[in-house]
């Protein structure tokens, strides 16, 4: 089985990488941090045109019609560029009004005008009806929430939500907040029969996490080459180099996983959960791990506003709490069959 991407991938993460340092560079996060939107309208609707909202929905909907492995490599990207905004919820919310079959709310959401935040339930509650107390990621100007869980996938009204109360977020490059809902209908309801919408979700964030333990990395092994102490760049130390060794095997060991989770996935595999708690487990470890090694390796620059390496950390433990904590995703992994 060849994981390697091909030309044509190789086309669509360059094109996308890019656009994302060009219009949302990592410098931007801290600029724009008391923004009341992480990406500025505009330039949002900008990435839309790329297709990167669309790369997986059918043709007939707007999109690229590209295999699900494709889209789990750009959000790779997505991670290395830390790029802000809601292109998960985006992603899957289009599809999501596709299956639905409301043709003009997924091609609306697909060119960046319509704008989706990302509902995850807090505590005990539920998806359908929509109740309960949920985070939202990204809320400025949606007009639809996306909340994903193991019984289906549901849009919704963001008015459903009331009034939000805005919480600060750890990471300059979130938008966070909560709202309590007594009980409300989604505008539409995918079950997991028909999609499995929770796999698809779980694996683009272990792709996510993939891509910043494998930024990190590079960031962390660049500085060790670069950073010289008593005429000797720090990397030569056995402390250092070993470090950036062991941060790029878990780098690779995420991206590994995560593409064959999504594969797993895309071809029924009978072990398809089984790899997506896998990919998600070794995905989020890598990501916070790498991060926090890297600030170690920038020494007292790795903890100033200026550094990236605490932005990287920041966003790891956002996404490694998303659908699922971390810990219940480990006990899962460990309670199946293969696993014992």
């Amino acid at each position: 089985m060849n994981l390697l991407p091909s030309d044509e991938q190789l086309e669509i993460i360059s094109a996308a990488a890019e656009f994302l340092s060009e219009r949302m560079p990592v410098e931007s996060i801290r600029a724009d941090r008391r923004a009341e939107a992480a990406v500025p309208p505009g330039v949002w609707r900008e990435g839309a045109e790329l297709g990167l909202l669309t790369l997986g929905l059918p043709e007939r909907y707007g999109g690229s019609g590209q295999p699900f492995d494709d889209e789990v490599l750009l959000h790779v990207e997505f991670g290395k560029r830390l790029a802000p905004g809601p292109f998960m919820a985006a992603t899957l919310a289009a599809r999501v009004a596709a299956r639905c079959g409301d043709e003009e709310l997924a091609q609306g959401i697909g060119s960046g005008e319509v704008l989706v935040a990302l509902a995850v339930l807090r505590g005990t509650g539920e998806i359908r009806p929509v109740k309960g107390t949920f985070d939202l990621f990204d809320p400025c100007g949606a007009q639809y929430a996306l909340a994903v869980g193991r019984s289906g996938a549901a849009l919704i009204d963001i008015a459903a939500f009331g009034e939000l109360a805005v919480v600060e977020s750890a990471d300059p490059g979130t938008r966070l907040a909560t709202a309590a809902v007594a009980a409300a209908e989604p505008l539409h309801w995918v079950d997991a029969e028909d999609e499995w919408l929770w796999g698809r979700a779980m694996v683009l964030s272990a792709a996510f996490l993939t891509g910043l333990a494998s930024a990190s990395t590079a960031l962390a092994t660049d500085h060790a080459k670069t950073r010289e102490q008593f005429g000797k760049p720090i990397g030569v130390h056995q402390a250092i180099k070993h470090t950036c060794v062991n941060m790029e095997v878990a780098a690779e060991a995420a991206q590994a996983q995560t593409l064959f989770a999504a594969i797993a996935m895309d071809s029924d595999r009978s072990d398809a959960l089984l790899q997506i708690l896998s990919a998600v487990h070794v995905a989020g470890q890598a990501a916070v791990d790498n991060a926090a090694a890297g600030i170690q390796i920038f020494g007292g620059m790795g903890y100033t506003f200026e550094s990236d390496m605490h932005l990287y950390l920041k966003r790891a433990h956002v996404f490694r709490h998303l659908f699922s904590e971390p810990a219940e995703v480990l006990a899962e992994l460990l309670a199946q069959e293969r696993a014992q």
